[in-house]
């Protein structure tokens, strides 16, 4: 009993400092819009993190969904979604006249998917995953799923087009997540899809954005 409820306790700290982590994005980015400090900052420390919860635990990775099994199915499963958004992203940008021809897309493109592979970890891995493992509270998956996504378009907020993007992508991705397991194919899914969003819809260049500071 006593080795659940300390789990159970380093789980809460886990989505604690998830929590906490969503709530500094809301004075680093959009406040003092160090978004490049934040996001440094963030990758840095979570990857700390999960080193060090690694030495400890080898399993733990393959808990968390950075494992190599079913990356092939989880990829296929996004790819219509993918499609599907990206078509109409260029639809959109076309028909309002959006500036493609700006090379900042392409770093952003490259490395926009390890920021995503992080935030679909400190969503997944360590909310829902958490949510489901706790053993003092039982919620059912599809209430996991519809409250990690809607804490994930608070995140976006304060732009309702994001949010509302944010949330329904999270819905797929968290099926995807407890159907197979594996983080890679969302954070590169996640990486692709907002690129083409923030840049053609949104009309914001993540480049600059990185290092303009007010």
């Amino acid at each position: 009993m006593g080795s659940s409820i300390e789990t159970d306790k380093q789980r809460w700290l886990e989505i604690a400092a998830v929590v906490a982590t969503g709530l500094l994005k809301h004075v680093f980015m959009d406040w003092l819009n160090l978004r490049a400090f934040y996001i440094g900052v963030a990758c840095i420390f979570w990857s700390v993190y999960i080193y060090k919860r690694y030495r400890k635990n080898r399993q733990i990775l393959q808990q968390w969904g950075f494992r190599k099994n079913h990356f092939n199915r989880s990829f296929l499963f996004l790819t219509p979604f993918g499609l599907l958004m990206s078509a109409a992203i260029v639809w959109y940008g076309f028909t309002h006249n959006a500036v493609f021809l700006n090379w900042h897309i392409i770093p952003v493109f490259i490395f926009y998917p390890v920021w995503g592979l992080i935030q679909q970890f400190l969503m997944l891995s360590l909310i829902a995953g958490n949510l489901v493992s706790i053993s003092t509270i039982k919620p059912s998956k599809t209430q996991i799923i519809l409250l990690t996504s809607a804490l994930f378009a608070l995140v976006h907020y304060p732009s309702l087009p994001l949010m509302v993007f944010a949330f329904l992508m999270e819905l797929v991705f968290a099926f995807a997540f407890f159907k197979w397991r594996n983080l890679w194919a969302l954070g590169l899914y996640h990486g692709w899809v907002a690129s083409l969003l923030l840049f053609f819809v949104l009309g914001r260049d993540l480049w600059n954005e990185l290092w303009t500071v007010l």
